[in-house]
């Protein structure tokens, strides 16, 4: 890692609705045929693997990057009803009304993404695809060399990517799925917060905050007063087992952010019909108490990518959230080629400003 630090500094000195996920008219008005060919041959890769799997895996189980040593966890997050939101004065504006809803089953990456996992994104050779040519993951869109060294100085293993835009986040859960076998994709708003809330009803004490979050409180590390992101599963997990819901880096979701409604929803996804904003969920090592929680949301922003000198601005990098990373669902049901299409092609991710 130490390598990729140096190249990019190196490099920095010269240089859908609410439904099911399912596809809106307006959103389908727009299909790259070579994109949708290559979703097509990643589905039914996919689908091969299952049959040699039977499809089945445990509540919780580990996957090793192929022709790497970078693991993740996956825990199984099984399909059931909540509200979603905040009751009456409780909560923020935009967390309100509460809602019921119904949500299939899926699994959750245990950890939010690391370095070590997007670096193989980023950088080919990295994940010896050089020494493992693979036709389908090298036709896939991958991110163009950062202006500027993506940690911030921060540091590289154990530790949550960051600073990514959604897109990348899709485009790296496209790439995954092609690696694994396995179909990856940001969760949606209610599979995120149904997976933070963990069956509970109410937030966790503010006094307990700390035990599983790191805040503004207490992010600070030397060098980094004004505090900074740890590595990964370094506070306690939540009741399923999920690491870092709370704190340490916001999360991307899928969803346009937009107001709740009051109505009942199954499967709910608010399909992207514009660059901004998306919903990002959790609170981050920069925020105060009030903003790491469950039901936070938080709308993407354009000066979120400040420092790009591109222009356009580029739509892998978001250089001015510090605080900003993603972690990946995997349904339980293989969904349609065009849903998976949809995913990871939001087609709004070209910057407007």
């Amino acid at each position: 890692m130490k390598l990729w630090l140096a190249a990019i500094l190196g490099m920095a000195l010269v240089a859908i609705a609410e439904t099911s996920p399912r596809v809106t008219r307006q959103a389908a008005s727009a299909v790259d045929a070579k994109e949708m060919a290559a979703v097509g041959r990643i589905r039914t890769l996919i689908e091969e693997r299952g049959k040699k799997t039977d499809g089945v895996a445990s509540a919780a189980y580990t996957v090793t990057i192929p022709n790497t040593t970078v693991t993740y966890g996956m825990v199984r997050v099984a399909a059931g009803e909540f509200l979603m939101g905040s009751a009456g004065s409780g909560g923020r504006p935009d967390e309100r009304p509460q809602r019921q809803v119904q949500l299939d089953a899926f699994w959750m990456q245990t950890h939010e993404v690391t370095w070590d996992a997007y670096l193989l994104f980023m950088f080919a050779d990295q994940a010896k695809e050089r020494e493992h040519p693979d036709a389908l993951v090298d036709g896939l869109s991958r991110p163009t060399a950062p202006h500027l060294e993506m940690s911030f100085g921060r540091g590289n293993n154990g530790f949550p990517a960051i600073s990514m835009t959604q897109h990348a986040a899709n485009k790296f859960a496209e790439w995954l799925s092609a690696k694994t076998g396995e179909y990856y994709r940001l969760p949606t708003e209610a599979e995120w917060e149904y997976a933070c809330r963990a069956g509970a009803t109410t937030g966790i004490d503010p006094a307990q905050l700390g035990d599983y979050a790191w805040f503004a409180k207490n992010s600070a590390l030397p060098g980094f007063a004004g505090g900074t992101y740890h590595t990964i599963g370094t506070k306690k997990a939540n009741a399923w087992g999920l690491y870092d819901m709370l704190g340490n880096v916001m999360e991307w979701t899928l969803d346009q952010y937009a107001p709740y409604t009051a109505a009942p929803a199954k499967n709910p996804w608010v399909a992207s019909t514009a660059p901004y904003p998306h919903a990002v969920r959790g609170g981050s090592w920069h925020d105060d108490a009030p903003g790491v929680g469950c039901t936070v949301r938080v709308p993407s922003d354009a000066s979120w990518k400040r420092q790009d000198p591109q222009l356009p601005k580029s739509v892998w990098y978001m250089t001015d959230a510090q605080w900003l990373g993603f972690r990946l669902v995997r349904p339980a049901t293989l969904p349609s080629v065009e849903e998976m299409y949809r995913a990871w092609n939001n087609g709004v991710a070209l910057d407007p400003y």
